[in-house]
């Protein structure tokens, strides 16, 4: 597939990246056919911009303390890098107003576990692990959705079950859920945003 007509996705991360790299190496392999063009991260020890860097990928730390309008250096970046998709990969921050206007249902989000029950603010990473376990329920999943002004309230896009064991704990738990997360982020990205890619 020509380059050209593939999305450009900007993906904001806060960690280390591993979604990003799953992204990275779906595209490498010729499974998606969108392109990872920018990396902004709100952390300046942020993994993911290492990697970003290693794969020669253009890369931005934007913290809330260095920039008076963080939202709008945000946007600012990915209209410069002509970005068609924003993607939040362990992106701990709410989106602002006026990003979600200029990206109108072209936000998506992945979150570890099942939505909305195990959403919200406060909701992340092993947050979210230890509160499946301590539910007791039988499964959980990473859930991939359209971002809106509320923490993990946009529509949902996809859903993976992950079986809980009756030994897990919050660590083994995030192990299996975060393979199935690599996996399903792409398909998502495939599926929703690269059908039409050329159609504008």
């Amino acid at each position: 597939m020509d380059s050209r007509a593939q999305p450009r996705l900007a993906v904001l991360a806060s960690g280390g990246g591993s979604n990003l790299q799953a992204l990275i190496d779906a595209h490498a392999r010729g499974d998606l056919p969108a392109l990872v063009a920018l990396v902004i991260a709100n952390r300046a020890a942020a993994g993911a911009l290492e990697r970003a860097r290693r794969h020669g990928i253009p890369a931005a730390f934007v913290g809330r303390k260095q920039h008076a309008d963080p939202d709008a250096r945000i946007l600012e970046l990915l209209r410069e890098h002509r970005v068609d998709v924003v993607v939040l990969a362990g992106w701990l921050a709410l989106v602002g107003p006026q990003l979600l206007a200029a990206y109108p249902e072209r936000v998506l989000n992945i979150h570890p576990g099942p939505l909305p029950r195990f959403g919200g603010k406060g909701m992340y990473g092993q947050h979210v692990h230890a509160a499946v376990i301590a539910a007791g329920v039988a499964a959980t999943g990473p859930t991939v959705h359209l971002v809106d002004e509320r923490y993990d309230e946009g529509p949902i896009l996809a859903h993976v079950e992950v079986p809980v064991h009756p030994a897990d704990t919050p660590e083994s738990l995030a192990q299996r859920v975060l393979r199935e997360e690599h996996d399903l982020l792409w398909r998502v990205i495939r599926d929703h945003f690269c059908a039409n890619s050329s159609g504008g």
